[in-house]
């Protein structure tokens, strides 16, 4: 048995997708513990590209079950628009492979309404998909579960309750249209017809399986910068990205993680507003932003772009329990004369080695640099360290001894097989080429 969680260390964004995909192979369940449709994992197959926004990633091995956890706020309509684009492709062809937890929240219209006029007044770069408001619900305690839509009685006396002090908040607070019941409710039950064959008690049947000796992959969503307690608060998602919610999110406990893998890009990009110290609004920034293809998943919003900066992520391994290293789209930096790493920060006078909590610190915050040769040759043929060329293996090197973690897989490119020293961490050896 191995149960490995996979988590973004910087600002997300990082490709957590692809490798998901790619350890699914060796999993028997993979589990997304957070976040809602505000996150997009995007991957390619055989030329083929996938965009997942709720479903886990591996969805698209036809012999594994696939869970939405209660951590995940859930909105019916996007979900049922994925399930039928992932069906029409040929795959999920069998209702038994998706789970969905039946203490999940739902999101409902009020809360986009919401989200959407609220940044208006303060704007801190959110999707507008009510992920905060849902969120906002469940902790206040009025929010509306998946166990609850699937009894239309229950489901009927929640959203009369809460419709009367969101009608309420959106007319005499935000200057915004509220909603009927009936539009709302005559909406959601169609949802319920389709999506009630899938709700289960998650965290029950995740034990079972653990107790079985079955492997879970844990799939986190955004990245630990974007933590609601321990990123770039307030410019953060609405959930605790972290590794250590893969257990609340989905209902098991700490002692069955067997080990944490972070995921990073070979340099740095971020959606949304919020300081971001090794930021290049440059034509080199521009320059990776276009190879890249740094647009959001999501949003389609051009992604902010910038070097690999060390001292993010050590604040991501710390917090996270980061055992091993994933660095993805090194491909990006094949053209580059030189490359740039940040392993500190200078203000007022002072060298910080460390994300400081104060953001304007964090705002007047000068990196600073070390600079690298680039390798100039192409590299997505590379299967093997030793085919990188010297000056890439020197990169990557040098991020390892910065961050004081191993880099057990490099990604070279967008497809499955295009990658470099694939450690299994479900049986503790490489994987055979």
């Amino acid at each position: 048995m191995a149960n490995v969680v996979i988590v973004g260390a910087q600002w997300g964004d990082e490709g957590k997708g692809k490798i998901v995909d790619l350890l699914t192979q060796y999993a028997d369940l993979v589990v997304r513990f957070q976040g809602g449709n505000n996150a997009g994992h995007t991957i390619v197959l055989k030329g083929e590209k996938f965009v997942f926004h709720l479903v886990p990633s591996g969805i698209l091995y036809r012999d594994k079950r696939c869970v939405i956890g209660n951590g995940v706020v859930l909105d019916p309509a996007v979900l049922i628009e994925e399930i039928d684009e992932i069906k029409k492709r040929g795959y999920f062809q069998d209702d038994s492979q998706l789970i969905i937890s039946e203490e999940t929240h739902l999101i409902l219209p009020y809360h986009r309404r919401i989200d959407i006029a609220r940044e208006k007044y303060f704007k801190i770069g959110t999707t507008g998909r009510g992920i905060g408001p849902a969120y906002e619900d469940k902790v206040v305690r009025c929010g509306i579960r998946v166990v609850d839509l699937v009894d239309e009685k229950i489901f009927r006396e929640k959203l009369e309750t809460s419709l009367i002090q969101k009608n309420i908040y959106l007319t005499q607070m935000l200057n915004e249209k509220g909603f009927e019941f009936s539009e709302i409710f005559d909406e959601y039950l169609q949802y319920k017809n389709r999506l009630e064959r899938y709700v289960k008690n998650a965290s029950l049947i995740l034990h079972e399986e653990i107790q079985k000796g079955k492997h879970v992959l844990f799939e986190g969503a955004q990245g630990a910068l974007l933590d609601l307690d321990h990123g770039t608060y307030p410019y953060v998602t609405a959930s605790n990205t972290l590794a250590g919610n893969a257990c609340i999110g989905s209902g098991i406990g700490p002692t069955l993680i067997n080990s944490v893998i972070g995921v990073a890009k070979a340099y740095t990009t971020r959606v949304g507003e919020g300081p971001f110290p090794t930021e290049l609004q440059d034509e080199i920034g521009e320059k990776i932003r276009e190879r890249g293809g740094e647009y959001g998943a999501t949003t389609g919003r051009p992604r902010r772009c910038g070097w690999f900066d060390a001292v993010a992520v050590n604040h991501s391994i710390r917090v996270n329990g980061i055992g091993e290293m994933v660095i993805t789209k090194l491909d990006v930096l094949n053209d580059f004369d030189t490359i740039k790493i940040c392993v500190g920060y200078r203000v007022a006078g002072q060298v910080l080695c460390h994300l400081p909590a104060n953001l304007e610190i964090l705002k007047h915050s000068e990196p600073i640099y070390e600079e690298l040769r680039g390798w100039k040759s192409e590299i997505k043929g590379a299967r093997n360290f030793k085919d990188l060329p010297r000056h890439a293996q020197g990169y990557l090197k040098r991020i390892q001894k910065l961050i004081g973690t191993k880099i057990t897989m490099i990604s070279v490119g967008s497809e499955r097989d295009e990658t470099v020293e694939v450690k299994n961490p479900f049986l503790k050896k490489s994987f055979k080429r």
